[in-house]
């Protein structure tokens, strides 16, 4: 970074402020094409709390997919359809989905709208499949000890009416019911913490407090956690089995042609492109970039932005130069310290400092020496078009 100050200079003198974390993994491959990984950190630290915003959907939908698995009902699979009933306050009702083909909302289709645009409404769908409880309990499980999900996205709720997700039903497609799950209640305590940002913010009333946020009740993992995470699915063997999700081949396929397709590829649903652009969901590199991208370059990625936060957690490849690696960020990006008052930096301090990283990363890999070429067809996806 400091070999490119006209980029970084303001990133390093305020790497603080603007509470900066950075990993980048270089990966390696034998002979045999197995690969090795080397992480490097600026600034990591699990303790500093930012965010996640929506990145913490990428869990969900990857906990999703392995719920069906362990549920072990003959029939019951992502295409499964999905009706979400409602039996609390703050609680709504989904019988169909217009997204869709036939209009049955589906796993599967939750998770290609969370990939593709990041949509909001999938991800509270299957936070209320999953389960509070569930959610938190398996993730510490498998390792990722600090990680809190807690609440619904876009939705004001209150602590108690997140605790409590909505009954579930699911369908074969001739109509008999193959699984009912009744509503949920986690009444488990959350860990102790004393998470805020910024030095004032704007309340639901639209009155100005002059004091930090508090997020100890809001969603946290850590940029370390969400790394590990996508090194998961995408490299599952590199990881300790606890930390595998259970998934098949077609599931792991799957993700990975949604993490990485562009929404204007996608025919259900069907996206504008003056709406939804090649980069809409792929900070890192691209930045705020409009029009068609080239296809020799595809990020697997979740990204997410909220409160002054801007994350992204990717895998790159170049099919055409043979490279990969793995690159995570996250900056904050609200000069006025004030909250809720739509005066982010977005746009003149995080998507340039997420183009320019991951352009000098990617400049980086493309110079640097491999013993062996990376065989990368594994990643060679047949898109929807």
């Amino acid at each position: 970074m400091k070999q490119y100050p006209e980029y970084f200079s303001n990133i390093l003198e305020k790497r603080d402020s603007l509470k900066v974390q950075i990993i980048y993994t270089r990966i390696d491959r034998d002979a045999n094409n197995n690969p090795s990984f080397k992480n490097y950190y600026f600034n990591v630290n699990p303790d500093k709390y930012f965010y996640p915003a929506s990145t913490v959907k990428m869990p969900i939908a990857l906990l999703a997919l392995q719920k069906l698995h362990e549920l072990r009902l003959p029939g019951l699979n992502k295409n499964s359809s999905m009706i979400t009933d409602k039996a609390y306050s703050g609680q709504t009702i989904v019988l169909n989905d217009p997204t869709t083909p036939d209009g049955r909302p589906t796993v599967a289709q939750y998770i290609r709208k969370i990939f593709l645009v990041s949509d909001n409404d999938a991800f509270n769908r299957l936070y209320e499949f999953l389960g509070q409880q569930y959610i938190n309990e398996t993730l510490h499980k498998m390792g990722y000890n600090d990680v809190r999900i807690v609440h619904h996205l876009e939705v004001s709720m209150t602590e108690d009416e997140n605790r409590h997700t909505n009954p579930v039903r699911f369908y074969n497609p001739s109509g008999k019911k193959l699984y009912q799950q009744p509503m949920q209640f986690n009444q488990q305590p959350y860990p102790a913490k004393t998470d805020s940002v910024a030095k004032a913010y704007y309340n639901g009333q639209g009155q100005l407090i002059n004091h930090p946020m508090d997020f100890s009740r809001k969603n946290r993992i850590s940029l370390s956690d969400l790394h590990n995470i996508l090194r998961s699915v995408i490299f599952p063997n590199s990881v300790p089995k606890k930390q595998r999700f259970n998934l098949n081949d077609e599931d792991y396929n799957f993700v990975y042609q949604y993490m990485s397709q562009f929404p204007p590829e996608t025919r259900y649903p069907s996206y504008d492109s003056a709406e939804y652009w090649d980069a809409y969901s792929k900070f890192l590199y691209w930045g705020s970039e409009k029009g068609n991208l080239p296809k020799n370059i595809r990020i697997f990625d979740k990204e997410g932005d909220a409160y002054g936060f801007l994350t992204d957690i990717s895998y790159f490849v170049d099919f055409d130069k043979h490279i990969e690696f793995m690159l995570s960020a996250t900056i904050y990006c609200n000069s006025d310290e004030i909250l809720n008052d739509e005066k982010y930096d977005f746009d003149t301090v995080g998507l340039p400092f997420m183009k320019q990283l991951g352009r000098v990363i990617y400049d980086f890999e493309t110079k640097r020496n491999r013993a062996h070429m990376p065989n990368l067809a594994k990643f060679r996806l047949k898109y929807d078009k």
